[in-house]
């Protein structure tokens, strides 16, 4: 004889209970036992960047911490889309993680017509490693020494003055078009493969300007090659004490910064991300990783779950404006 509908809803309902109360001390008994093999730390750039490099950096003594090894494993393509794409179909068990860089993260939903991805709900924020601050420069025989200068200057040329960047769609490509939203300077995008190329047109003349990661531009600065104009963080930097900020040279507000995090996929145990989000956050304030994170040019961070998705979100929304209003795109 069947049970009614009442009786089977009374029946199952002991059984709901004992799952929903069963789930929360799974997830505690496997991040009890976690981790108990190595963890794959995918990296959607190719082997060298300062996003494999600063990876690697933290990667080596969080594998220390956790006491299993943390293998870092390149999956390079279509703008970091595919390695990405990779982490969030991985299972959720902290034994897949990413690392997340603003342009993959929060740009690239915005410059292509689609990716392979949800940057919100597909990955369980796990912190922040760093921020790595952009700077522009130019030739020195660019007649302008400060940004107000350089405005100025653009507005005088027919043309306009041409700026650099590793690529459309990078994060300085990004920054130099709010840049012009924000001053109605006249500067024109010149997309390259990478950011070693446009700095050498700089160095060499044929390219005025350029807005480039610090880290790549430190050492043509101190050798005098090319000019420091200003940086795009909210405040100077150490190793730039006389390079004053964007927001200092008469645009209140203005910060622009690449950061790059480690990312777990969504659904991973909440214990689990925590007891990732402690060990990264002990290891980027180690004073000796803070120091080679800082050859990079980046800036340590590590903050918790909730304060990097924040970011997350609000970077898309910042973006998602700069985008619109510069008619940004990618096939």
């Amino acid at each position: 004889m069947n049970a009614s509908p009442s009786r089977r809803k009374a029946l199952l309902a002991p059984l709901a209970l004992a799952l929903g109360l069963a789930a929360p001390l799974l997830a505690t008994a496997q991040a009890g036992d976690y981790p108990n093999k190595p963890i794959r730390l995918i990296v959607p750039f190719a082997p060298g960047g300062v996003t494999d490099t600063g990876a690697r950096v933290v990667a080596e003594r969080l594998g220390q911490r956790l006491g299993q090894q943390v293998v870092v494993d390149n999956k390079p393509g279509a703008s970091g889309n595919i390695g990405t794409q990779m982490a969030a179909v991985a299972p959720p068990d902290g034994y897949t993680l990413v690392v997340g860089f603003d342009g993959t993260l929060v740009i690239n939903p915005h410059v292509f017509a689609k990716v392979p991805f949800d940057p919100v709900k597909d990955f369980a924020p796990v912190s922040k490693i760093g921020d790595a601050v952009l700077v522009i420069v130019t030739n020195p025989t660019v007649p302008a020494r400060n940004l107000q200068e350089l405005v100025a200057y653009s507005k005088t040329l027919p043309g306009g003055v041409s700026y650099g960047s590793a690529g459309t769609g990078s994060t300085p490509h990004l920054a130099g078009e709010l840049l012009k939203q924000r001053t109605g300077a006249q500067f024109t995008h010149i997309p390259y493969k990478g950011g070693g190329q446009a700095m050498a047109d700089v160095v060499g003349g044929t390219l005025p300007m350029l807005y480039t990661a610090v880290a790549g531009a430190s050492a043509f600065i101190q050798n005098n090659q090319v000019r420091p104009i200003a940086v795009s963080s909210s405040t100077r930097l150490a190793s730039l004490p006389n390079v004053p900020t964007v927001a200092e040279s008469g645009v209140p507000g203005f910060e622009a910064s690449s950061w790059i995090g480690i990312l777990a996929p969504a659904r991973t145990p909440q214990p689990i991300v925590d007891r990732l989000q402690r060990e990264i956050d002990a290891v980027v304030h180690m004073p000796d990783i803070q120091a080679r994170l800082a050859t990079l040019g980046i800036s340590a961070v590590g903050n918790t779950p909730a304060e990097f998705g924040a970011q997350i979100q609000s970077d898309l929304r910042k973006y998602a404006e700069i985008v619109k209003g510069s008619n940004i795109k990618m096939e």
